[in-house]
């Protein structure tokens, strides 16, 4: 996708705030994002070991949850996605229902697949891509 049909996004529920909202209404405030599904991750945090939450945007494939570690298309990676990298142990919050998963980067050979999916639930993930000399990983939470 062209940078010109970026779809830009609504702002208004975002980060911490999204996070509080998500949970304090078990989902029913915060999953639906900008017309996309959220889950709420919460990994553990790699230097202060303690739990770090974020929402992201998700699709399904099978019984496996896919999130883009796209950070917009910035230059580097978001911390979750480095503290994944260090504890892939985590747990994942969609709407009210809570699970324990694992997580893993796609391979390459499965990356075109899942990206597919992904880019379907929300086409700005090609235009990050784009913007960033750095390949977006796309991460798989298997439920355990």
């Amino acid at each position: 996708m062209p940078e010109s049909q970026y779809r830009p996004t609504d702002l208004t529920l975002l980060g911490d705030e999204h996070v509080r909202a998500y949970q304090d209404s078990g989902g029913e405030v915060g999953y639906v994002w900008n017309g996309v599904p959220t889950l709420l991750l919460t990994v553990t945090g790699r230097r202060s070991g303690r739990p770090l939450t974020r929402p992201l945007i998700f699709g399904r494939d099978h019984d496996d949850y896919l999130v883009v570690a796209s950070y917009g298309g910035a230059p580097h990676h978001p911390s979750w996605y480095l503290n994944l990298a260090a504890d892939p142990n985590a747990t994942i919050q969609v709407q009210s229902e809570h699970k324990p998963v694992i997580a893993r980067t796609a391979s390459v050979t499965e990356k075109p697949r899942l990206w597919k999916i992904m880019t379907d639930v929300w086409p700005n993930y090609d235009v990050y891509q784009s913007r960033t000399a750095r390949d977006i990983p796309l991460v798989i939470l298997s439920p355990v």
